[in-house]
């Protein structure tokens, strides 16, 4: 199962599913962006495989200059990804999914290439990936945050902020090999 309400929270166990329809999105998305996108990776808690997800699928599309993707926008509505907003500074946010149910499939972030945002999900994705106790005190988190906000994804998001910042904090010394 892929996708989910917006505003809301559900999780799921992790579904090998969810790793096929990245493939599958990233191939449409290096055709469709070609040349502009220098890498696209499946990210966030779906490419991690031993926690709970919302079944929503992070991809992030690595680009030289956040400038690179304006030519594409018209493009990529017509295959049903819209552009939402500047998610954060320095980060693009897209979409996909049912717009008549308010659903989302897929979110989009595009970022600069080998950036510190670019270099944050990657790590992430890959320290917990690498050691599953860490991926377990997250999947916990997550846990508790959805069963407390399951209407309020902003607070459930909010709400793991702190352990987002402590892991990131040891994937980036993890990768560095200090």
């Amino acid at each position: 199962m892929t996708g989910l309400k917006r505003g809301m929270v559900m999780l799921a166990p992790h579904q090998e599913e969810w790793a096929q329809n990245a493939e599958r999105t990233i191939q449409t998305l290096k055709q469709l962006l070609e040349p502009a996108a220098v890498d696209i990776q499946h990210i966030g808690s779906t490419a991690i495989s031993s926690i709970h997800a919302k079944p929503i699928l992070d991809l992030v599309v690595g680009v030289r200059n956040l400038d690179d993707i304006a030519p594409y926008v018209e493009l990529l509505k017509q295959h049903d990804i819209v552009f939402r907003r500047e998610a954060v500074a320095g980060q693009l946010l897209f979409v996909m999914g049912d717009f008549e149910k308010d659903t989302r499939t897929h979110h989009i972030h595009v970022v600069r290439w080998n950036g510190a945002e670019w270099n944050n999900y990657i790590n992430f994705r890959d320290y917990l990936n690498r050691y599953p106790d860490k991926a377990m005190q997250y999947d916990a988190c997550k846990k508790k945050l959805a069963a407390q906000f399951a209407d309020d994804r902003r607070s459930y998001t909010a709400g793991k902020q702190e352990l987002i910042g402590c892991l990131l904090k040891e994937a980036h010394a993890w990768r560095s090999g200090t």
